[in-house]
């Protein structure tokens, strides 16, 4: 959708702001630039819509060559967020989020059905369009800033560092907010930064610049488990690092594959024999499509003390985590519910593996308590284990 080929931006006085960027961004993606102090990131974004013009390349949208558009025309079709999205106190909430769409023309209708289906999104009544700024909230009005970057349906957006002067509780809902509505609305969005965590939080992928250049452009994920050279690494930090190698981690990536299962229809006998055979104190009960019914534990066996009965009978539910969960959130379970290992099932409830304790315990040993010798690491998820069990206790007792 937005493509730049060898695209340099060099002023008047010499200094050569961006250097041969090439990138290609894809309709809908969510693309944060974010550098150090004059790294080029905000000329980059900002000549997308012709208010800074290249020196030399070309800049592509659906195809077309942006110095063939007239730049009026071309910033009409893309919307432009700058610093501290206030709204106007001398205009209702109404004409607040309207504004471009009348600069455009648009039909009266058109402008009143956009202002109620967007105040509708974020959760503030249609009676507040008649209000003026002052009387809502702090919060209310920035959602209001927020959806009047999006009233104009503009197929593009550019924000720069528009959350820049906000305290951290309502910037990072009103970045819950951006994301969940770029999503639901299929924009495509261009947005600076100078924060890191804004940048791995919102993006689909990162542009990391440093005097003019693209050091690195990948997805959050593949930045912080790969970084391009010490200069990334030095910018990401050493803890979101140190984080990454559990936190972006998924199941799939560190289960055991074909797990011990039965099937419901066998007998205790049956199932105590499989026990012995494979060295395991309980099973996954499964149907013939390998969907995930249950789990037969040795105490459950100990409480029947019938052999003949069979599984289904007396089989347990199980908890289990879907495919994709990342292992830091099948950590916390693990530890809430004190097991020592959990199922892993695809979106419709196949069995595809199983996560045991020792396996998480591995790769955080590996990639955070590496300074701890293994009984101090142990005694780290006891003590952990113990005091969310505590906590939910805490909770049984109030309710």
């Amino acid at each position: 959708m937005i493509e730049f080929k060898n695209v340099t931006k060099q002023f008047p006085n010499g200094n050569v702001a961006v250097e041969n960027l090439t990138l290609h961004f894809e309709a809908g993606e969510f693309i944060v630039f974010i550098g150090t102090s004059g790294s080029g990131k905000t000329t980059s974004m900002r000549m997308i819509n012709r208010m800074i013009e290249p020196s030399s390349g070309e800049i592509l949208i659906d195809g077309k060559n942006t110095a063939d558009v007239n730049p009026v025309e071309l910033r009409r079709k893309i919307g432009y967020v700058i610093q501290q999205i206030g709204l106007m106190p001398h205009m209702t909430i109404y004409d607040n989020i309207v504004m471009v769409p009348k600069l455009l023309k648009w039909p009266e209708d058109k402008q009143k059905q956009i202002a109620e289906e967007l105040i509708k999104k974020v959760d503030l009544p249609v009676e507040f369009l008649d209000r003026y700024p002052a009387e809502l909230s702090g919060g209310q009005q920035q959602r209001i800033g927020v959806i009047r970057a999006l009233a104009a349906d503009q197929d593009i957006i550019l924000m720069d560092e528009p959350f820049g002067a906000l305290d951290p509780i309502t910037r990072d809902a009103l970045q819950e907010l951006l994301k969940q509505l770029q999503r639901e609305m299929g924009k495509t969005v261009v947005f600076v930064t100078h924060d890191m965590d804004e940048a791995l939080k919102l993006a689909d992928r990162i542009v990391i610049m440093a005097e003019g250049k693209v050091v690195q452009f990948d997805t959050p994920e593949n930045i912080l488990m790969n970084p391009a050279n010490a200069f990334v690494e030095d910018f990401i930090g050493e803890e979101r690092l140190t984080q990454a190698r559990t936190n972006l981690r998924t199941v799939e990536q560190i289960m055991i594959r074909e797990p011990v299962v039965i099937s419901p229809e066998e007998t205790v006998s049956q199932a105590i024999k499989v026990m012995r055979k494979r060295r395991v104190d309980n099973l996954f009960v499964t149907d013939s499509n390998n969907m995930l019914l249950g789990m037969l534990s040795v105490e459950g066996i100990e409480r029947n003390r019938r052999r003949d009965v069979t599984i289904r009978d007396i089989m347990e539910e199980v908890a289990y985590v879907r495919e994709g969960t990342l292992v830091r959130d099948a950590l916390q379970r693990i530890l809430i519910l004190g097991y020592k290992h959990i199922p892993v099932t695809d979106t419709e409830g196949h069995l595809l593996g199983l996560i045991t304790r020792a396996s998480v315990v591995d790769l955080v040993y590996d990639s955070i308590w590496h300074d701890l010798d293994v009984k101090e690491m142990e005694d780290v998820m006891q003590t952990t284990a113990a005091t969310n069990n505590e906590g939910l206790m805490q909770e049984e007792l109030t309710e």
